[in-house]
């Protein structure tokens, strides 16, 4: 399983930073060393091999990069800047459900 820093770039994404570029390669080697070593991954692939199967995994995954703006954001607290608000619709049909798994909202 190879992630490489190349990939995690992307396709037409522009240019990569060159500060970004080892950080980019530091994510790829911390994402495969994360998978080669995961124990539960491991299990499961040899108990399909184990069945006679040989086991070929790809993973594709989609990381993007945004250079943020130093003063977006310079003037608001942190806790205000995530702050959002959340309006919560519920229908009959999610109550009925909700109250299938014994759940119960008040409206």
């Amino acid at each position: 399983m190879i992630v490489s820093a190349e990939r995690l770039a992307g396709k037409g994404g522009g240019s990569v930073d060159d500060e970004l570029k080892p950080l980019m390669k530091e994510l790829s080697e911390a994402i495969n060393e994360s998978l080669s070593e995961s124990d539960q991954i491991a299990e499961v692939i040899s108990r399909i091999k184990a069945g006679g199967y040989d086991v070929f995994l790809v993973l594709e995954a989609t990381i993007g990069f945004n250079r943020r703006d130093e003063d977006e954001g310079a003037n608001k607290p942190a806790a205000a800047a995530r702050k959002t608000e959340v309006e919560f619709k519920i229908n009959a049909q999610d109550q009925k459900f909700l109250k299938s798994l014994k759940i119960s909202v008040d409206r």
